[in-house]
């Protein structure tokens, strides 16, 4: 499922909510790609030291975590079925 999130510059994202398939398959590469450098260091040290069972874990989990730095850094969602969404995962009041 995809949200939209908006700032006020304008600029309009579309973060999916959910299990992460990229994140699956290219590892620390997605936030890198996604300018998300802190969770891309985070992903690459925690994916050697557990020779990459973390990123099993993490791709669960990193989806929810990359909307929540964005509702953090000013986003909000653009249109009602996002509110409707974030209010369901209680990331929003």
């Amino acid at each position: 499922m995809q949200i939209r999130l908006q700032n006020d510059a304008g600029q309009v994202k579309t973060p999916k909510i959910g299990f992460s398939w990229t994140v699956l398959f290219f590892g620390f590469f997605v936030p890198l790609f996604r300018g998300d450098a802190k969770w891309a260091i985070f992903m690459m040290i925690a994916d050697v030291l557990t020779f990459w069972l973390a990123n099993f874990l993490l791709c669960f989990l990193y989806n929810g975590i990359y909307v929540k730095d964005l509702l953090e850094k000013g986003y909000y969602p653009a249109d009602d079925y996002s509110l409707g969404v974030l209010r369901q995962k209680g990331w929003v009041a």
